[in-house]
């Protein structure tokens, strides 16, 4: 029996670091449609965008997806999950994947793998992904997100800062990754169940998750398990600059 779950894209229109990222035109089509399709291309049952601007409403009807607009004053796309999940009216064990709206390169492979890791982990509420961390300027980079997991695969926690401390190797030299130490870049897609998600909502930020900027320490922070794996294809960049976007253009128009 195949396993049956949900990809939600949540789309902001207002991105601090590059204003209406979702409209932008990639190759002829706007940055959402391309997400869109790259999760069309998966095992979902069913995909939706969750927007809150009657903009991108408009837009992603004209390129025949299932779109929802959603309230503005979500502090997390976590919360826009849990108002789709809610007005979607699935069951509390229902897998929801999200799939973030500014990933037009997003690989079918990897929404696929998060969504059945969940459904092999029942003493998770969370799964999501990572691959190994391999330069140094990476492991200082505040925007990249380091995990560190258990040896179930478990996460113990997520962190912008260099993470673990390789205590007397950086003392030593900070130019070079330590030897032996497993570096891992967390991957910012993750599956839930529909039920999680309320609770999610209900507990509010708490002050780990606020200091990082990283709502996924709000579940840990409430004794949530997130599983960690590998991703089986590394995905490529995600649009988050102007930068980015002008590669991702020249990769898709190429």
């Amino acid at each position: 029996m195949s396993l049956v779950f949900t990809v939600v894209i949540p789309a902001r229109l207002r991105s601090t670091r590059l204003p209406n990222k979702p409209l932008l035109a990639i190759a002829g089509k706007p940055m959402i449609q391309h997400v869109w399709e790259q999760a069309r291309k998966s095992s979902a049952a069913r995909v939706v965008i969750a927007t809150d601007d009657a903009s991108i409403v408009e837009a992603c009807k004209a390129f025949g997806a299932e779109v929802l607009l959603t309230r503005a004053d979500h502090e997390s796309g976590t919360d826009r999950l849990a108002e789709v999940a809610a007005a979607l009216d699935l069951p509390a064990d229902a897998i929801v994947v999200n799939v973030q709206g500014d990933e037009p390169l997003i690989p079918p492979s990897i929404i696929d793998q998060v969504a059945a890791n969940l459904a092999a982990h029942p003493e998770a509420g969370i799964s999501t992904l990572g691959e190994p961390l391999e330069s140094v300027e990476a492991l200082f980079n505040p925007n990249v997100v380091k995990v560190v997991a258990d040896c179930n695969g478990l996460a113990l926690t997520f962190s912008r800062a260099p993470l673990p401390w390789a205590r007397d190797a950086l003392a030593r030299d900070r130019q070079q990754l330590p030897a032996g130490v497993p570096y891992r870049r967390h991957i910012g897609m993750y599956a839930y169940r529909a039920g999680f998600l309320q609770d999610f909502v209900g507990w509010g930020p708490c002050w780990l998750e606020q200091t990082e900027a990283l709502e996924q320490l709000r579940a840990l922070w409430h004794g949530v398990r997130i599983h960690v794996a590998d991703a089986l294809e590394a995905p490529p960049v995600g649009v988050d600059t102007a930068e980015d976007l002008e590669r991702v253009r020249r990769l898709l128009e190429a």
